[in-house]
């Protein structure tokens, strides 16, 4: 009797420890909080000229979060769609709306229309000197909207046809998280 109390008592304390490994090292969660891809970090380093004419480096936007639209300056329906989601879901973050930010990469030398402008009243827009589209999208042009965090660096991806509803929640969970931007 006193042998099986002695190891229920070993067994009670180990199963623990046990239990602990398996779970660290053998079970592997298959579910995450984030709906965009987490990407490897790059520091961004563009600098061109806005669209009217003044020079403008991404660098100026250090200390907020920065959504980026990587894209011709002709915008066809899936473009416009992506601009839409980019406004909508910086909207829905209500009081903390200014963390965040919102750049068009122009990919080309074509200037978006002046009632695309205006329906997107506040976007940043970017002619860059080089070329650092490669360090975004390398081939894909226009296929994702990217995040770049305060620091400065891209660190998130999400797909050209975004679900709004779960971009908003990545956000709010970035914004929440970070205590800069």
């Amino acid at each position: 009797m006193n042998r099986i109390k002695l190891l229920l008592l070993i067994g009670l304390f180990a199963l623990p420890v046990a239990a602990s490994y398996i779970a660290y090292y053998v079970w592997q969660p298959t579910a995450r909080k984030n709906y965009g891809e987490l990407i490897k970090q790059v520091e961004v380093r563009a600098s061109g000229v806005a669209l009217d004419g003044r020079p403008f480096d991404v660098a100026s936007l250090k200390g907020k979060w920065v959504m980026v639209y990587v894209g011709g300056g002709e915008c066809a329906k899936p473009c416009q769609d992506l601009l839409y989601f980019m406004r909508q879901t910086r909207t829905a973050q209500g009081k903390e709306m200014d963390r965040v930010e919102r750049l068009w990469l122009l990919t080309d030398e074509v200037a978006p229309t002046d009632e695309l402008q205006s329906y997107h009243a506040g976007m940043h827009y970017l002619k860059p000197n080089a070329s650092p589209v490669a360090q975004f999208v390398g081939s894909e042009t226009g296929a994702y909207l990217y995040m770049i965090d305060p620091l400065g660096h891209l660190m998130m991806r999400w797909p050209q046809s975004p679900d709004p509803g779960r971009m908003i929640k990545d956000i709010r969970l970035l914004l929440k998280a970070s205590q800069i931007g």
